[in-house]
């Protein structure tokens, strides 16, 4: 079957984009441990929020789990030191309900105002509690200067009217509840080296709600496709269309972001100097530089990616085996949205 419509939310078309993506992350790998943390926010009191507002709410997700992450980092408490994050953005669970959450992948350490490495321990990052509560502060923060701003659509949310955007009884009412609520955060055991890093994170970035392989059987009257494990669930076409299209971003929102020493302003700097002092640690050669490895990475063409990802060479004929291009295929650089 020929792929070919590149739109981000297809579930057939994501892995060249995914694959590319991976190898030029590779090149910004450091040798140290990194950490898988999650932050949630309480769907029952702001999903219908993050509907109305779907860009300033996502928005507002990236700044808050960016900036908790980045000022525990710098806390002199803690580590003292800049750490460097990839944040990538799910709207989803298993059975396709709306669900925004954001997925970090951290690095276990960061680079102080001196130049120094500062490790974690091995095990830990930051405290769950301390991560749950400032999240929840800084996104409680940042909902309440868009609404003074009059920038947030409250309509459909519980203790405002259909018509009514604007009550600040009702508003203040739902954030003393959400600040009561308990959010839930969690940080994941670091991985078993900084190789596995962007093979796990993959599995994350240029995913779709549903992949084809999960879609057991689809007819006019019921869709079947697989949740976890072996069990399923079943619903009608529309309901499952209602479903699938509450994930489909805003034109444009760029659902990957980094942060820190992963900033694009620091990769060059403050990254290049943070992997020189950990590779000094570890007595090994230096690494290639970054434009050599994006040279590298640009060097390599769709259908190279093609055949090594579906065993599919498109630069002959299936049938007869002749040679349909005479040169590589060639494809203009993806612009690096992430």
């Amino acid at each position: 079957m020929f792929h070919s419509c590149r739109n981000r939310h297809c579930p057939a078309c994501q892995s060249l984009t995914q694959a590319r993506w991976i190898e030029g992350r590779m090149a910004r790998l450091l040798p140290t441990d990194y950490f898988h943390v999650v932050f949630t926010v309480p769907d029952d009191l702001l999903a219908p929020l993050a509907m109305r507002n779907r860009a300033l709410f996502f928005d507002v997700l990236f700044a808050a789990g960016s900036k908790t992450l980045l000022a525990l980092g710098n806390d002199g408490k803690r580590l003292g030191a800049l750490v460097g994050l990839t944040a990538v953005l799910h709207t989803w669970t298993r059975d396709l309900r709306f669900h925004p959450h954001l997925h970090c992948i951290v690095t276990g350490g960061g680079l102080s105002a001196d130049g120094r490495w500062r490790a974690t321990k091995r095990d830990y990052l930051f405290p769950v509690s301390v991560l749950s509560a400032l999240f929840r502060g800084k996104v409680l923060a940042a909902l309440d200067e868009a609404y003074r701003a009059g920038v947030l659509d409250l309509r459909g949310v519980a203790g405002f009217g259909g018509g009514e955007l604007a009550d600040d009884a009702a508003w203040r009412r739902l954030k003393r509840k959400l600040y009561r609520t308990k959010w839930v955060s969690y940080a994941k055991p670091p991985f078993a080296g900084p190789e596995s890093v962007y093979q796990y994170l993959g599995r994350y970035t240029h995913r779709v709600g549903l992949s084809n392989h999960r879609l057991l059987s689809a007819t006019e009257e019921l869709v079947t496709f697989r949740t976890r494990g072996e069990e399923t669930t079943t619903l009608h076409p529309h309901e499952f269309l209602r479903r699938f299209l509450q994930h489909v971003l805003p034109n444009g929102f760029v659902k990957l972001r980094h942060y820190g020493l992963l900033a694009p302003g620091n990769v060059n700097t403050k990254l290049v100097a943070a992997r020189a002092v950990l590779e000094a640690k570890r007595s090994l050669p230096a690494v290639m530089t970054e434009p050599v490895i994006a040279t590298a990475v640009a060097a390599t063409t769709w259908a190279d990616l093609l055949q090594r990802l579906a065993g599919v060479d498109v630069t002959h004929c299936a049938k007869c085996g002749g040679t349909i291009y005479s040169r590589p295929l060639e494809r203009p650089a993806l612009k690096d949205t992430s």
